[in-house]
């Protein structure tokens, strides 16, 4: 493999564009459901409706934005040009996403539509080429394991800030006006978006270009990508992993409102009794699962070099799937254990996104191994599709069931809502949990394997007179 080793400025430099994107993938995971049901205004079934149309529709593109980065030329390279030219309409379109206009519900409905769309094809435009990115800043698997741990390091942070702050940050922005406040709230993530993007634009670097005598099309790229097995394995494994997430993220929020609600809470130590609302304790519970996520994401690397990171990733799923399981069980006052079990199940469940990226690059070189051409942004891309894909499915059943059961926004829920609530909070997303663990027993690229094709790749880079990485 290359000895070329990433500077760890430039693997944080990287970093930081996941800590941008994550900034608004949180908010779409966390809080999007609640944003349109319990703030902008709309019914359950419409937000349902809305989200995942406009997820499904959005994903399609993923894969023509991958064949076009795949195609651009430029001086900065083929994919940190995109960084620079979409971060700002980016900043603009999430602000007017978080604008609640003075209309009737349809005429909110279709802001939402133009806007929360505009906002995601945006979102593909500039995260497509930055998450290709991780297979050409270098050809080392151990550096690409690094950039992806540190890459989704600073996104749990990006996560835990949006976690902690999010709620509180609208309520003081707004001042009794909790719309305004999310839309404030907005504008100070944009310049915070911009300003990362622009950093990882200066200081990082593509190091792996496909063949010089690379010809290609789109027909032949397609073929390629469904005829690699391992990324075949791996698309079903995402999708199915985010269901898992998604389902029980879509009614969190939900779920800590009308589930949980206030409670008064024993501190440990003191034996103080403190009452908390639901905002703090939902906050708390995503918060100290980022926090969780970031730790389990700092010690992966160690634990997938030492067992493979095919080994890691099943163990560790299936301790996430287990904690995910066990809050059927739970009642709403039992407090600690909800939060105490959420942090054994972000350390297990949160490195999992890190393990699956740096194994999606590995089959962009297994494509190249196998047909002579490479095409990182379409493997990339066409990634991102399932993973939104798994996002439109999660929130559609989340909100789609809450509203078979009589979901209602702001009111008392029925008793089968709150049990529904329950169920998807824990079993329903533990199913998919189980059945992305049954797929990614079949993934084939061990770490013996990746290293002979890695090597195999830079000899014929060197016999036909190129760089095995620059």
């Amino acid at each position: 493999m290359s000895g070329h080793k990433v500077k760890f400025t430039e693997k944080l430099s990287y970093g930081l564009g996941d800590f941008a994107s994550v900034l608004y993938w949180q908010t779409f995971m966390a809080y999007l459901t609640f944003f349109y049901t319990d703030v902008f205004g709309l019914s359950a079934l419409a937000t349902a409706g809305m989200i995942g149309l406009s997820r499904s529709m959005d994903a399609f593109f993923d894969p023509v934005m991958g064949m076009v980065a795949d195609r651009t030329q430029t001086r900065w390279g083929k994919f940190r040009p995109y960084l620079l030219w979409f971060s700002v309409p980016l900043a603009v379109a999430g602000v007017l996403t978080f604008t609640t206009p003075d209309l009737g519900q349809t005429g909110k409905l279709i802001w939402a539509i133009v806007t929360y769309n505009a906002l995601m094809l945006l979102y593909t435009a500039i995260n497509i080429p930055y998450t290709a990115m991780l297979g050409v800043i270098s050809d080392n698997p151990d550096q690409r394991t690094s950039l992806s741990s540190i890459k989704f390091m600073c996104a749990y942070a990006a996560g835990a800030v949006i976690s902690f702050t999010l709620l509180p940050l609208s309520k003081m922005l707004g001042g009794g006006n909790e719309q305004r406040g999310w839309m404030l709230a907005f504008v100070i993530v944009g310049i915070v978006v911009v300003s990362c993007f622009l950093m990882v634009f200066f200081n990082t670097r593509e190091r792996v270009s496909p063949p010089k005598e690379q010809k290609t099309s789109v027909g032949r790229d397609l073929k390629d990508l469904v005829t690699n097995g391992p990324w075949l394995i791996l698309l079903a494994t995402t999708i199915t992993f985010i269901l898992f997430v998604a389902v029980r993220s879509s009614v969190s929020a939900h779920y800590f409102k009308y589930y949980v609600g206030t409670q008064s809470v024993v501190m440990p130590f003191t034996g103080v009794v403190k009452s908390y609302s639901f905002e703090w304790l939902v906050s708390a519970f995503n918060t100290s699962g980022q926090f969780a996520s970031l730790a389990g994401v700092f010690l992966v690397p160690f634990y997938a070099k030492w067992v493979g990171r095919k080994v890691a990733f099943i163990s560790m799923f299936v301790v996430a799937v287990l904690c995910t399981a066990s809050y059927y069980f739970l009642d709403p006052t039992q407090v600690w254990l909800i939060l105490g079990i959420n942090l054994i199940g972000s350390a297990t469940g949160g490195p999992l996104s890190a393990l699956i990226w740096a194994m999606y690059a590995d089959t962009a070189d297994y494509g190249e191994w196998k047909t002579g051409r490479r095409a990182t942004g379409l493997v990339f891309s066409a990634s991102i599709f399932s993973q939104k894909e798994g996002w439109a499915i999660g929130a559609a059943v989340g909100l789609g069931l809450l509203s078979m059961v009589g979901f209602q926004a702001n009111v008392a829920q029925n008793p089968e809502t709150l049990h529904g609530l329950k169920m998807l909070m824990s079993l329903y997303p533990s199913i998919f949990g189980v059945i992305a663990i049954v797929l990614v027993m079949f993934y084939p690229l061990n770490e013996v394997k990746v290293a002979n094709i890695g090597a195999e790749l830079k000899a014929r880079r060197l016999a036909a007179g190129e760089p095995a990485s620059v």
